[in-house]
């Protein structure tokens, strides 16, 4: 199976190195000139993911036809530029394994739902979990959820991409391993403000938690398996990105709990905090699935420039309730 990597930032890098492990051929397609021109002439991912020796099984192109060659294809396009991506590559009937974690703004749809609609004779598979891209690429120990409705196609995808250093865990439960990656993107910019600012470590935890509830009434409104929720790609992806500033949205609410402007934290076009542009669409989305959850709303609202203080100060005067989910 030669696998195509749709995304040469450091997550695609990252998957394609994976990929390439015991020196198979990857196809990796890259927006950016230079980094195809880096990857194929100095095995480096210059731009996106500096200091890892990459695979000399690896190949850039910048071409996307040049993906009718492989067997399928690994999308880690930015969620709300997948169905662009994905309407000028040859697909077919090729699997599509969706590594992106988002909503599309405007249409409320989950990326698989995105894929199926410009490709629908292509089988969907989406690989989601606690991954930062350089421990990755540097082969540390990492665990993901691949999640296929196809018995046989969740095997064979599972142990082509399994490594010593990469263990895919198998799930049928598509809605579940997408919603806990798009929601988790969310509920980490809440717990990096909290860090930004200095709420201390007892409100991350509290935020996690009551974050866990809420990303748990949303999926399971929409179909998905509360086991998969507290799985490597729900609560396991959670609590990685709710802790670290090498998240992307952790990141951005440190900023924005320090009192910076959303406007000039989202600038740097070399890295997407996607949860910024999945919050009010998952906002629209649990409204109108009646679910609550007052922690997403809240991270909205400091998006829109709304006080931290304040912010704070409304989550903290809620009505006292029972816990429970």
């Amino acid at each position: 199976m030669r696998i195509g990597v749709i995304g040469g930032g450091a997550w695609g890098t990252a998957l394609a190195q994976v990929a390439a492990h015991g020196d198979r051929d990857v196809l990796l397609w890259a927006r950016e000139a230079e980094v195809v021109a880096s990857v194929n002439a100095d095995r480096r991912n210059h731009l996106f993911l500096s200091g890892i020796d990459l695979s000399p099984t690896i190949r850039a192109t910048g071409d996307l036809a040049d993906l009718a060659a492989c067997d399928a294809l690994l999308v880690v396009a930015p969620a709300q530029h997948v169905g662009a991506v994905l309407a000028a590559t040859p697909v077919g009937t090729r699997p599509l394994v969706l590594c992106a974690k988002g909503i599309e703004a405007g249409s409320r749809r989950l990326v698989g739902e995105v894929a199926r609609a410009v490709h629908p004779q292509a089988p969907i598979a989406v690989l989601s979990g606690p991954t930062f891209a350089h421990e990755v690429a540097r082969g540390l120990p990492t665990a993901v959820t691949l999640a296929c409705e196809d018995d046989a196609l969740r095997t064979a995808l599972s142990e082509r991409l399994a490594a010593p250093h990469f263990r895919p865990y198998a799930s049928s439960d598509v809605t579940g391993a997408e919603i806990g990656g798009a929601v988790k993107n969310v509920l980490a910019i809440g717990c990096g403000v909290v860090e930004g600012a200095g709420l201390g470590q007892n409100a991350r935890a509290a935020l996690i938690a009551r974050g866990f509830a809420e990303m748990t009434r949303f999926g399971l409104a929409r179909g998905a398996r509360a086991e998969t929720l507290a799985g490597l790609s729900g609560l396991g992806d959670l609590v990685l990105t709710c802790s670290s500033t090498s998240s992307r949205n952790f990141s951005l609410g440190v900023g924005l709990g320090r009192g910076e402007a959303a406007t000039a934290l989202l600038a740097d076009r070399r890295t997407v905090a996607e949860g910024a542009f999945t919050a009010p669409v998952l906002r629209q989305a649990a409204a109108e699935a009646g679910v609550d959850m007052p922690v997403c709303d809240a991270v909205c609202r400091l998006l829109e420039g709304a006080a931290v203080d304040d912010v704070i100060g409304t989550l903290l005067a809620r009505p006292l309730r029972e816990e429970g989910v």
